[in-house]
């Protein structure tokens, strides 16, 4: 399902996420080392899947409408809340102890799948253990299907912002593509890389690389369009 890809503006995400990388560290009592706290994880993966989606509006109102003019109907009212509070319950019991964050902003659920168990370093082949992650996404939105998939691909720093560009799109299509192949509706899916744009911690340590090289998959309930 192609897509033309657009580049935005990532100034004022960045800032706010050095912002928060900055003041919301706390210590390890065990190893003296700083580390992330839990709450501002939250925060910058709600920074940076915000800005992401803002990006994705028209994409995302499209995509809607195609699905309710195809007979799909929309959520409405009080049932959307409890639509995705049931799905994403389902899919942290689904995801539990794979390394996948399932974060819960407004109507939205978000998966964060960071390097560590999606792709090689310089690679859009998915990990052996990612295919079973995603096998486990596929079970539960083939359940719901009355949400919008929104795939996005993330880099770290290095390398070019041409080939950061090309290398995270290429990650979200491997992942759409491999939804698709376990019966998600094409139709529901929008991918787009955001290369090295939005990162959730420092390019200037491998641990926070290791974050940002990462997918994300956001999960939007099916509304009228501008709802």
């Amino acid at each position: 399902m192609p897509h033309n890809i657009r580049i935005f503006p990532a100034t004022l995400a960045i800032a706010l996420c050095a912002v928060l990388l900055a003041s919301c560290t706390i210590a390890n009592p065990y190893t003296g080392e700083e580390q992330m706290s839990s709450a501002s994880k939250g925060a910058l993966i709600g920074a940076g899947a915000g800005a992401a989606l803002g990006a994705l509006v028209a994409d995302s109102n499209r995509v809607k409408g195609a699905l309710i003019g195809a007979g799909v109907g929309a959520l409405v009212g009080t049932g959307i809340g409890y639509y995705m509070d049931t799905q994403a319950a389902e899919l942290r019991r689904e995801l539990r102890g794979t390394g996948v964050q399932v974060t819960r902003q407004g109507n939205n659920i978000t998966l964060v799948m960071p390097g560590n168990i999606t792709f090689a370093t310089n690679s859009y082949q998915l990990n052996p253990s990612f295919r079973d992650v995603l096998d486990s996404v596929a079970k539960v939105v083939n359940h719901y299907e009355k949400t919008v998939l929104l795939v996005a691909g993330y880099t770290d720093s290095r390398g070019s912002n041409e080939y950061n560009q090309l290398l995270s799109m290429q990650r979200a299509q491997s992942v759409a593509n491999f939804l698709v192949s376990q019966d998600v509706n094409p139709r529901r899916i929008i991918t787009r890389g955001f290369g090295e744009a939005y990162p959730l911690a420092t390019n200037d340590t491998p641990a926070g690389r290791q974050q940002n090289r990462r997918v994300e998959l956001t999960l939007q309930p099916l509304t009228r369009p501008g709802t």
